[in-house]
């Protein structure tokens, strides 16, 4: 789970799509003067050929504002995921997403490699509505939605939640059944008493010398790959003691590094040191590092800068982020950016092709 000091992000091309076998029905490539006949390809060619075709026109229907919902990877953790389903607006963009949560739903085919949804199978989104003056969605399931194990209801929690709550019109979520609002969770009787917000974390764990009874949350952002060799990021939120600052305390986390088992990748060393944390008034945060395994002008990998303005901003109110390491008055990443700059979080992260 160490990170490699060179490793280079291995993202989606159009060279992908490029490299799809030309449909040659119709085409006459042979000389009508030859009476040779043309073999027909093995058929494990055939299917091949095929599941490329059909993945490809699968990638060009996306054509939606992209949407970033939060499935279970490998390893059975949330991540986020921008997904391009079909173009709606208003609530029906939020039912959209929740729709791509389903198990074996109307957007399965439309789900990276590797990457599932939540809800249990049949689960229908029957209406969402958003109170705008509280900023609160409310979403009605069918009854399908409790035909759930207990030990999915708090991933299925956290789903709804940070899925809807990526939209800056919401903050809260209120889930109702088949016209009747849930006081409580239908499998383990999660209290649903108040309505739910980020605060309830995501893939929550407990960080060193944390007790349950006494810890505030902090949520990194750590890296991983898919199946098919994308890098992407996935949030965990470690419970630390309490009294600490926020940013600094998420930050020190992510040099912790991941837990064993999860499936997740380190995406700093162990000499990696945080320096300081200044709040600027313009609400920028500047992060002073150091690490003694960056030579001088090294173009840093994009994990270790991306994962540090991902936790930044979500630990402090989504500012702009800038880096400073050893000292260096410029910090450049494998991408020619120069993080020294503030920065601000993607709209879109894990954009995973299927």
């Amino acid at each position: 789970m160490h990170m490699t000091k060179y490793k280079k992000i291995r993202g989606f091309t159009a060279a992908g799509l490029l490299a799809v076998p030309v449909m040659l029905s119709g085409c006459n490539l042979v000389s009508t003067n030859s009476s040779k006949e043309v073999d027909p390809p093995p058929s494990q060619v055939e299917q091949q050929m095929l599941n490329a075709s059909q993945g490809v026109m699968k990638q060009m229907e996306q054509t939606g504002v992209p949407t970033t919902v939060y499935l279970t990877n490998d390893h059975g953790m949330l991540a986020p995921v921008s997904l391009g389903i079909p173009a709606t607006t208003g609530t029906a963009h939020l039912q959209g997403a929740l729709e791509s949560l389903v198990a074996d739903g109307k957007y399965a085919d439309y789900l990276p490699e590797g990457f599932a949804g939540v809800l249990p199978a049949g689960t229908e989104v029957k209406n969402v509505t958003v109170q705008k003056d509280k900023k609160m969605a409310v979403v009605e399931f069918n009854k399908d939605f409790e035909k759930y194990k207990a030990p999915q209801e708090r991933k299925i929690l956290e789903a709804i939640t940070w899925t809807l709550t990526g939209n800056p019109n919401v903050e809260k979520v209120q889930l109702w059944v088949d016209g009747q609002k849930l006081s409580e969770m239908p499998v383990n009787g999660t209290p649903l008493d108040e309505s739910l917000t980020r605060s309830i974390g995501i893939n929550l764990q407990q960080g060193d010398g944390a007790s349950l009874m006494d810890s505030s949350p902090v949520t990194v952002y750590f890296s991983a790959m898919s199946p098919a060799e994308t890098q992407y990021y996935v949030p965990v939120t470690r419970l630390v003691k309490t009294g600490q600052d926020s940013v600094k305390a998420a930050l020190n986390e992510l040099i912790r590094g991941p837990q064993e088992n999860d499936g997740l990748e380190r995406v700093m060393s162990d000499v990696t040191a945080l320096k300081d944390v200044k709040k600027a008034k313009d609400g920028t945060v500047t992060v002073s590092l150091k690490d003694d395994m960056f030579a001088k002008d090294e173009k840093v990998p994009l994990e270790f800068l991306q994962s540090v303005v991902l936790t930044v901003a979500e630990n402090a109110g989504n500012p702009k982020v800038k880096i400073q390491l050893n000292g260096e008055s410029k910090v450049v990443g494998y991408d020619n950016q120069d993080y020294s700059q503030p920065v601000s979080r993607p709209q879109y992260i894990n954009q995973i092709p299927l």
